[in-house]
């Protein structure tokens, strides 16, 4: 038998590589099924969502294989698959889907109704997602192959650009769903809070509909150096400057046409004693500040129904004070929820293979080995300007 090591969450802020299980073709009730296949993982990348469990801020139960963003090689097959063979290189969406329900149907996929008995919504190695095994790990197992999995066309062209293809289980397609629903366009202004790996997926993806100015905003000034040299425009939001008014330094008017959320329940206030405090609602609102009427907020920031790490009582239930009423005053439009990958990966694979995106040196990507998962999550968390994809087998190092 194929021996198998993955990433485990042991204890707040604390993972450890551990042997686990050979993948089975059985679901996590341990039925068996036929729609399944058993991935060779080539990459798998740190998250901040992992990030969240992590530092004990979900109710993640010791032991639970961590990684939702898992590129791989098809090593088996069941019965029922007929896309895919044996060979195949593949992006995982992060979502876990069936194909056959109303909201797959639908293209919400986010949501699927039948792969998580506890709620509709299913993920690879996350908390209350379902139990799918992650893939932070040598080997995996997807199910209903033929509808989620994201065929590469040439094996070859794929290695070459793995780096980049990486990105299309998660960021990149949940940072272009921001844009998207934030309404970015040709000529649009753009405001992103956030200069992590989503923040600046969605900044590039800002570029890739048209977007005439993006403005990248962080509370760590240093995260804001690799996007200042990518040639965005940034906001310092550790500075007592209000946002606003750096915007208007900026844009000469202190609202921008879209605005994207790219931050979630662990935001931070504005302001250099803000910024050392947490206020969940923070972005939120202050987008609705910046936002120009009847303008639209994509937020593919995380929010959870459950935080035990939360700032107050209602924080821990996932209750915000947010400021409803000037959003409603200003005609905003809201957009939220788990990206539905498949709607956007097929085309962001072809902006990749075509050289019309670089996301890897946007989100700075660093590849390291399985056994130095333990310090690619630390340094994330420390807040380095990295995204850390996982190598696994050294498939990315010896095609280099």
């Amino acid at each position: 038998m194929t021996t198998n090591r993955g990433v485990a969450y042991v204890r707040q802020g604390v993972v450890e590589v551990r042997s686990i299980p050979f993948p089975k073709l059985e679901d996590p009730r341990g039925r068996r099924i036929g729609h399944g296949v058993i991935l060779k993982v080539v990459t798998t990348n740190i998250c901040g969502s992992d990030q969240h469990m992590v530092r004990g801020r979900t109710t993640a139960s010791e032991g639970l294989i961590l990684g939702h963003e898992i590129t791989g090689e098809v090593i088996e097959a069941g019965p029922d698959v007929e896309t895919l063979q044996v060979g195949d290189l593949v992006s995982v969406p992060f979502n876990v889907a069936c194909g056959r329900c109303r909201t797959c149907k639908e293209q919400h996929t986010g949501v699927c109704l039948t792969v998580n008995p506890a709620r509709a919504g299913g993920a690879y190695g996350y908390v209350d997602m379902g139990d799918w095994v992650g893939g932070q790990a040598e080997y995996v197992m997807v199910p209903y192959a033929d509808f989620n999995l994201l065929k590469f066309p040439d094996r070859d062209q794929a290695m070459a650009k793995i780096r980049d293809l990486t990105c299309l289980s998660d960021i990149l397609p949940t940072g272009y769903h921001g844009a998207v629903t934030a309404g970015v366009g040709p000529g649009s202004t753009v405001y992103v809070a956030g200069a992590g790996p989503v923040g600046l997926a969605a900044a590039a993806s800002a570029r890739l509909l048209g977007a005439a100015v993006v403005i990248i905003g962080d509370v760590n000034p240093a995260r804001l150096q690799h996007p200042r040299a990518l040639g965005y425009e940034t906001a310092d939001l550790s500075r007592d400057a209000p946002l606003a008014d750096q915007i208007a330094a900026i844009l000469g008017t202190p609202e921008v046409d879209c605005a994207i959320d790219a931050v979630g329940f662990e935001a931070r206030g504005h302001g250099h004693e803000g910024a050392q405090h947490e206020a969940p609602a923070t972005v939120l609102n202050s987008l609705m500040e910046v936002t120009r009427e009847a303008g639209r907020i994509g937020i593919p920031g995380l929010y959870v129904t459950e935080d035990p790490g939360g700032v107050d009582s209602a924080a821990k239930k996932g209750a915000l004070s947010i400021r409803l009423g000037l959003g409603w005053a200003k005609s905003h439009s809201f957009f939220t929820g788990q990206t539905p990958v498949m709607k956007y990966n097929r085309a962001l694979m072809q902006a990749i293979l075509w050289d019309r995106i670089n996301i890897a040196e946007t989100v700075g990507v660093e590849l390291i080995g399985l056994d130095e998962a333990t310090r690619g999550y630390a340094e994330f968390d420390a807040g380095a300007p990295k995204k850390f994809v996982i190598d696994p087998h050294g498939m990315v190092k010896r095609a280099a």
